[in-house]
């Protein structure tokens, strides 16, 4: 069995999974409630929870599923990237269940394990296929051609999908997490309401704020009652043209690759309009598209594991570049 831990930002996760892709157990205590009252994710804040709740979870994940760490083969956490106070606590927690065991240690990349989302059981997805990866804090295009490797063929200029869902909600006087605020209200909107730019980038790339700058003007220009009264068509029209530049650059992306398999990972692949927009492509399992350790331990078996000892100096890193 494989235990994996994932806090990367502000879900502290625990899971362990079997070697060839059963989930055993999954479990996820998110900070989103705490965190709402800042309008967004506060790094230190985060990090002290973190430290509240890593051992607790990791122990509800092994009792969730009937297993003890005597039954660990392994242990895998997200090394980055992410809020690096954040991500230190999953590091230093992981390796001192590795260490006091003499386990070996499995460094994952975050963004990898939002792709072996996919590998998962029951209906693991097998290469080659292009990804679209979109989450609060990233927005990839990748060509995944082998398991645990890939390729990115575009990343976003600025704002991800899911900060921009945040910072858009925020300026319609939504609650944190934004996405699932405007796609719940959005429910009752008119997506054409208002004709909200999306932006034609070169190559494979993402903008988004133009975006949002487009919907502050709209809010600006239509005052407090009005906003508040037409919320639901601007929350409508504003998610509809994020769906729109990522299921065209999804399709631009499979033409350019020649893949013929297309999947969509992260937070925001949660989003219905988004799924709805694209019913022939696959989708992570709801359960898996938002950050979860389960994704974390199915990427430790494309990656090459650091005996013991060799772990105790690994760091954490908070950007992919």
């Amino acid at each position: 069995m494989i235990l994996g831990i994932e806090t990367s930002c502000d879900e502290t996760a625990a899971a362990v999974i079997t070697d060839d892709g059963h989930v055993l157990a999954s479990v996820v205590s998110s900070q989103a409630d705490l965190h709402s009252r800042y309008g967004g994710v506060v790094p230190e804040i985060a990090s002290r929870r973190h430290l509240d709740l890593v051992a607790p979870v990791v122990r509800e994940a092994l009792d969730s599923a009937g297993a003890s760490l005597d039954g660990v083969s392994k242990v895998a956490v997200t090394q980055g990237p992410g809020l690096v106070g954040a991500l230190l606590v999953g590091v230093s927690a992981a390796k001192a269940i590795a260490w006091a065991r003499q386990l070996p240690l499995v460094p994952v990349d975050h963004l990898e394990g939002h792709v072996a989302s996919l590998y998962l059981e029951p209906d693991p997805l097998e290469p080659p296929f292009v990804c679209l990866l979109v989450s609060g804090g990233h927005t990839l295009l990748l060509a995944v051609r082998e398991r645990g490797s890939s390729e990115r063929l575009g990343t976003t200029l600025d704002d991800a999908a899911g900060e921009a869902f945040d910072k858009g909600a925020r300026l319609l006087g939504l609650r944190y997490p934004g996405g699932a605020e405007i796609d719940r209200i959005a429910q009752d909107g008119d997506p054409s309401a208002f004709p909200f730019p999306v932006a034609r980038v070169p190559g494979l790339d993402f903008s988004f704020s133009g975006l949002k700058t487009a919907l502050l003007y709209a809010v600006r220009d239509l005052g407090v009652e009005e906003t508040e009264r037409r919320r639901a068509d601007l929350a409508a029209s504003y998610q509809a043209a994020i769906v729109r530049a990522l299921a065209r650059r999804i399709d631009e992306a499979a033409s350019a690759t020649g893949l013929d398999g297309v999947a969509v990972v992260g937070g925001v692949a949660a989003n219905s309009n988004l799924r709805a927009a694209l019913p022939d492509v696959r989708f992570a399992p709801l359960d898996l598209c938002t950050d979860n350790a389960a994704m974390i331990a199915s990427a430790a078996r494309y990656v090459e594991a650091l005996p013991y000892p060799g772990y105790l100096g690994l760091d954490a890193y908070p950007s992919f570049s």
